[in-house]
């Protein structure tokens, strides 16, 4: 089994790619993040004619999640329960597998904006309302794999420039403990279960040749709970499909699970 997550930075725009993805790798469930488009407007059809299901929630021009699955997926549940929250960032499903229910969760992380800001207050304050629903989480689903754009690189391995990043936003220590509080519950980075080759990144500016540079971030994270980091046999990230024409910002990481 496997399963992707992707910050596709507009799927209206991104479509075309994503289709495509799934069809060169059908992986069983994909995690999208910045839908950036209403539910009316979620092509589900197009989905579906390949043979994908598909839980979603959106937001005109941005945040939206969604989680696309062979096969079908219940017990939906939008946004962190008990946080009011207008911005639609959270979905989660379960999935019906052999070895038995698999819940997964797309997440898309507030960025923060700048470290001191309204916006940064905001990303503590919803990274610790997703710790305390994701502690009851693990309580009702042991098999448990929370995917998405995190929007914090965990450590400076994670950081094309540790030196030039320090201190700001996406990587500064705030951030990095709230990560870390997630890590605290009994979830597992798939990317560090394994030996990596350095500088695997997961995010590149647009701007000043980032990509060409590989002057990245590791933002993007599948975490798992420890059933499922028992039988996780690969984490990978597709830096290729950054190399699109109009791409998104983001490459997408796939974690192989043996089940």
């Amino acid at each position: 089994m496997k399963l992707s997550t992707w910050n596709v930075n507009s799927l209206n725009v991104r479509l075309p790619q994503v289709l495509a993805c799934l069809q060169a790798d059908p992986v069983d469930a994909l995690c999208l993040q910045e839908l950036k488009l209403t539910d009316d407007k979620f092509p589900l059809a197009a989905f579906e004619e390949i043979g994908y299901h598909a839980v979603f929630t959106g937001q005109k021009t941005y945040n939206g999640v969604a989680i696309l699955t062979r096969a079908p997926a219940g017990d939906v549940v939008k946004n962190i329960p008990g946080f009011d929250d207008p911005q639609q960032r959270v979905i989660a499903a379960t999935l019906d597998t052999e070895a038995g229910p698999l819940r997964v969760i797309s997440a898309y992380c507030p960025n923060g904006q700048s470290v001191g800001s309204d916006k940064y207050a905001y990303k503590l304050a919803w990274f610790a309302a997703l710790r305390g629903w994701l502690q009851e989480e693990l309580a009702r689903h042991p098999r448990l794999a929370v995917l998405g754009d995190y929007n914090v690189a965990p450590d400076d391995r994670d950081v094309h420039d540790p030196v030039k990043w320090e201190g700001s936003v996406l990587v500064s220590e705030p951030e990095r403990e709230a990560f870390r509080g997630l890590l605290s519950l009994g979830l597992h980075d798939a990317f560090r279960l394994f030996e990596q080759p350095p500088k695997l990144f997961s995010w590149w500016d647009y701007r000043q040749f980032a990509f060409r540079r590989n002057a990245g971030l590791r933002i993007d994270h599948i975490l798992l709970s420890d059933t499922l980091k028992a039988v996780c046999s690969a984490c990978t990230i597709d830096k290729a499909i950054r190399k699109n024409e109009q791409p998104s910002d983001h490459a997408p990481v796939i974690a192989t699970l043996e089940i």
